[in-house]
């Protein structure tokens, strides 16, 4: 079986089944945007697009076009002139019956 084959990589990481992605959320403060475009053009997983709409200096902003694919590296926020987006880590899923320690602490507590 030639490597191409079996898709991306030739070999299954050893870890792979505990490695977690990290997923982020985007924030864009429209207003503050000028349009230069530096986050679309540099996310590495395309999650941006330019938007058809104007913000009050005439530029248009970006809107996030692919939300569940942002892999939470901070790219646009650096390269952002203008300070106009940031990227918050989403809440990793619970597996079903594990309690957050404040629910924990709301059990004990009696409220």
């Amino acid at each position: 079986m030639s490597p191409t084959s079996m898709g991306k990589f030739w070999r299954k990481p050893l870890d792979y089944d505990k490695l977690e992605i990290p997923h982020g959320e985007l924030h864009i403060i429209k207003e503050r945007c000028k349009g230069c475009a530096f986050c679309v053009e540099y996310c590495p997983r395309d999650v941006l697009e330019l938007s058809t709409e104007f913000n009050s200096k005439g530029y248009h902003p970006p809107y996030v076009a692919k939300e569940n694919t942002c892999v939470f590296c901070g790219l646009c926020e650096m390269l952002c002139p203008e300070f106009a987006i940031f990227v918050t880590e989403k809440p990793k899923d619970k597996p079903k019956g594990e309690q957050t320690e404040q629910e924990v602490n709301k059990v004990e507590s009696g409220s």
